[in-house]
């Protein structure tokens, strides 16, 4: 499945956000992430970001897409992000 995550956390837990979301996902521009995910990896991030938030304070919202090819992506401007994923 094809995602496409943005999260609004505490400012102390924005670096760890950073670092998990970027093991599984392509950076983007800022908060924002995309890419391919197993079923699997998927529950794992979701499990992982989970256990770095604070439901009273943080934010993490998930688009499920079937595929990058059901989307047509338009930037304005300087592309801030990676061009790919690098493992």
């Amino acid at each position: 499945m094809y995602i496409i995550a943005v999260y609004d956390v505490n400012v102390d837990r924005v670096a760890k956000m950073l670092k998990l979301f970027r093991r599984y996902l392509t950076w983007v521009q800022n908060s924002v992430f995309e890419g391919e995910l197993t079923k699997a990896q998927y529950a794992q991030l979701k499990h992982e970001a989970e256990a770095l938030m604070e439901p009273n304070e943080d934010s993490v919202i998930v688009w499920h897409v079937r595929a990058e090819s059901y989307i047509e992506r338009e930037t304005l401007g300087e592309e801030p992000g990676e061009t790919g994923r690098f493992l």
